[in-house]
Parts: C-alpha cells; structure tokens; sequence
C-alpha cells in the first residue's frame, strides 16, 4: 500500500501573493470551497495580520471550510500568532504556521540578527502558538540557503518547544532535486525527534525545478508538500499542485505514494483559479494546460483512435476534464444549459443561475454554436465578479483609415450615468482614456492581451487587463464577440476592483 502524502495548498496565501492576484473574500471563499472538494488536507487561507481583508477571509474559510484544515501564516512574533488564531479558532482543525529566516543573508541584512537570537525567537513562537493549538507548523524561510548544521539546530529546538510539523523551503527556488534530497536526507539523520514530526517541503519555481524538487524531497523522507493550483505563486510561482498529485497517481510504480486528493475537480479548480485571478492558464501547461490532452500530428491521432493508451499516459476524465454530445446554441433551454455547467464542473445557486442562462441566451443569439469556453468566459463574466461601482452602459466606436479614433461611452458610476467622449491613437487607446476621464482614476495599463477563445470569425474574444494604481495591481477580463467592447469590460472590470480593494486591500 502507497504512503500518504499531505497535500497543503497555499494558493490562497502564496498564489494570491502573484502581481495583480488578489482576490476578494468572496472570491477566496469560492476558491476554498473547491478546495474542499478536492481534499485539500490542509489550506493555508491567508496572512491575517496582512490586513483586515485577509483576517476576514482567513476567518470565513475557517468557520465555512470543515474537510482540511485551516492554517494561518504567522511570522516568529506574538502578536501575529495571536492574530492568526483569532482567525483560524472556528476551524475543527486550525493550524498556525509560523516562521523564520534562517539563511545567513537572510539573518544579516533583512532580520538584523544574530543565529542564537533567531533560535531563540523560533522555539519562543513555537511555545506560545502551542498555547492556542498543538498543531503548529514551523518554517525556516529559505533554508535552501542555510548551514546544515544551523538547520539542525533550529528544528531541533522547535521541535522540542512543540512543533508538529517542520518545513523546509526552497523560498527562492534556488536548490537542484540532488541537493535537496541531500538537505533532507541529511536532517533526518542529525535533527533531535524529527521521527516524530512531519516533514513537510515549500518550493518556488525559479529554476523550473519546484515540482521535481518537491518530489525529491519525498524520496528522502518528507510527507507534505505545499502546493499552488495551476503553480501560481510569487515570482515564477510554486509547485503546481495538479502535478505533483498526477505524477504519483501516474507513476506509482517509480513513486510508490499516493494523495488524498478528488483527482476529478482538479480542472474545474483549476479553471476557477485562472477566472478569479486573470492569469490564464499557457496552453502547453502540464496536466490543465489546454492542449495537455489534444492532438494534432496525423501519426498521434492514428494512434489515438486506435487505442488511447498510444500517446496519452493519464485519461482526461480523471483530472475532471468531461465530453458529453450536446451541443448549445439559441434553441437549447435551461435543463440543456444546467447539464453542461454541471459537467463543467459548475454548481450555482438559482439566482446566478438565471443571470448565467440569460447572459448565455445573448451569446446564442449571436453565435451557432456555444461552446465550453464560452460557458467559462459567461461564468467570469457574469458571477464570478465583485460588486460593480462602475457599469459600461453603452459605447460606440469610431476609427478607420482617414479617421481619427474616437470612443463614446456611457457608464454608471454609482447611482449616476455619465457620457463621455474622447479621441486616441487606435480605437482601445480611445475606449480606455474615455473610462479613466469617465472614472477619474488615472491608472496604469501594465498589461493588455487579447485572445480567441473558440474558432471562427463569430467567437468570444477574451481580454485580460492589468492596471497598475499607487504601488498596486488588479486584473480584469472582459469577454464579448466584439473585441473593443471585451476591452471596455475588462478595463472596468479591472477598475471595479480597484475600487474594491482601495476600501479593503487584501494584500
């Protein structure tokens, strides 16, 4: 029988630390109910001394979320662990999660501290978050880039303080899997009582190496893995999730370990974390990247057909990737519409239901055909949204060869309509300086993309905005089959969160 390996996801707390990943508590509340399917063992739900924003998603995921358990990130101070348990306390399963840097850049120019010192604040923090709970996790931020022997020591006294669990992060995805099989394999054999605690590893992808690392450490002896849906992340982003669970489920002959995880909602979750954050999920990403299942060679199709097992090495149906004959268009009525969200994945209550089925219907009106990723494009467009302080009423466009770009538009800001009109460089320049004078928020466009999301002329173009206000960044998505007016609904999709989070940042 395969070992258990613990499944820690920390997409709403490390994921949601990406450039312009931030989510609401709405949104992470969704997110963590998806989670839940899954069997997620444990969910890392936020930083709770952040903010007031991320104590109150911290607090909701605990008291909504009973399948995992709920951890808090704390830094090595009482104050932070005080707080994270006031949010975490209403889980049947809280867990504080504290940390410390241990590396002697880390120690010299950011903490200002002397090793002793460190070691003494480790094991003071893990003795008072034991006060709360006796399930405490400790880190050494980036011990990857720590003296062995300075390792040994600190895990060894927190060990002894209390900690249940000890990690050891890859924070700046800078170690090789040899190395850090070697790291872990080198703490099992010197640190004091770490056979009676869980190993647990924390990867950044800076080096493409964070899954293959994380499964590195297993081989020497760790049973957790702390995880991202999709590998989002800070900078190049963590272990992905999704692939660290199909490599074992895949290769168990080679891994002999398994997961707790429902491999069937991998891809809905993975859909819903790249509709709430913006970041679309690259077509050759691994296991949930769209192309992950297709086939376009003649020789691999030949194969294909004949028999699956030629050149797929997982079946689709098991990450929750679902094929069914019906196709939608404008005939096709509610029952038809409630079975397709379903296999996609998707449960609403009747009132986003009816706002999806009518949004559907005026797409039907303009298309033959309606397919999955347009049903996707309406759930991001219509549900998954915060609270609209700005509405796109109406706008019209006005460009050619011998004119000069210019966009009117009507939008609601409030309880008030507002109509504008202003010239550009090309007809989205003209759409965007409209909303902004409409608005009155002069943002920065970091980043704009424009993709298809089915075939033929008559299909949903998606586009994804960044913007960029005092230091912070959101991202918004529009979709619609004209490409001017997905732009205006991403722009305003992107400045209704801004306006949000400028209430109640969660950082």
């Amino acid at each position: 029988m395969s070992e258990i390996v613990k499944i820690f996801d920390t997409t709403l707390r490390d994921g949601e630390q990406s450039p312009g990943a931030s989510m609401t508590i709405e949104e992470k509340l969704k997110i963590a109910r998806n989670l839940e399917k899954l069997n997620v063992d444990i969910i890392e739900a936020g930083f709770p001394i952040a903010s007031e924003g991320d104590f109150e998603a911290v607090k909701l995921i605990a008291q909504e979320i009973k399948g995992c358990e709920i951890a808090g990130l704390a830094r090595a101070n009482e104050a932070d662990i005080e707080r994270a348990y006031e949010a975490i306390k209403y889980s049947d399963m809280p867990r504080i999660h504290t940390f410390i840097a241990t590396s002697p850049i880390h120690m010299e120019y950011k903490l200002r501290m002397k090793p002793e010192n460190v070691i003494e604040r480790a094991v003071h923090a893990v003795r008072y978050a034991t006060k709360f709970t006796s399930n405490v996790e400790f880190s050494a931020e980036d011990a990857t880039r720590s003296e062995l022997d300075f390792l040994v020591k600190i895990f060894s006294a927190v060990i002894k303080a209390g900690a249940k669990v000890i990690n050891v992060p890859d924070t700046v995805g800078y170690t090789v899997p040899e190395e850090y099989s070697k790291i872990i394999s080198y703490l099992f054999e010197h640190v004091d009582g770490i056979e009676n605690v869980t190993v647990s590893v924390h990867c950044h992808n800076d080096l493409g190496l964070a899954v293959a690392n994380s499964i590195a450490a297993v081989k020497a002896g760790a049973r957790q893995i702390e995880t991202t849906i999709n590998g989002i992340g800070e900078r190049a982003g963590n272990a992905a999730m999704e692939e660290i669970v199909m490599i074992f489920k895949t290769r168990n002959d080679v891994y002999p370990f398994d997961t707790n995880i429902n491999t069937e909602y991998i891809y809905p979750t993975s859909r819903l974390v790249s509709q709430i954050t913006g970041f679309p999920v690259q077509p050759n990403k691994a296991i949930v990247g769209k192309n992950a299942f297709m086939h376009e060679s003649g020789i691999h199709q030949d194969g294909v057909l004949k028999a699956k097992e030629t050149y797929e090495i997982m079946k689709p149906e098991t990450i929750g990737i679902k094929s069914d004959s019906i196709v939608l268009g404008k005939h096709s009525g509610r029952h038809a519409f409630k079975n397709k969200l379903y296999t996609l994945g998707y449960e609403l209550n009747d009132e986003d239901f009816e706002k999806a089925f009518k949004a559907f219907k005026r797409i039907a009106d303009k298309k033959k055909e309606v397919y999955d990723e347009d049903i996707d494009a309406i759930i991001a467009e219509y549900i998954y949204r915060i609270p609209e302080k700005y509405e796109l009423k109406y706008i019209n466009i006005n460009c050619g060869t011998f004119a000069k770009p210019s966009a009117t538009i009507l939008m609601r800001v409030g309880n008030e309509e507002v109509l504008k009109a202003s010239f550009g460089d090309g007809p989205v320049d003209a759409a965007f300086k409209t909303i902004k004078e409409i608005t009155g928020i002069d943002c920065k466009l970091v980043e704009y993309s424009v993709k298809s999301i089915t075939g033929g002329t008559d299909a949903l173009g998606e586009v994804t905005t960044r913007i960029e206000y005092k230091g912070k960044q959101v991202t918004g998505q529009g979709a619609d089959t004209d490409i001017i007016v997905a732009s205006a609904k991403a722009f305003v999709n992107a400045l209704n969160k801004l306006a949000y989070r400028l209430e109640n940042w969660v950082k």
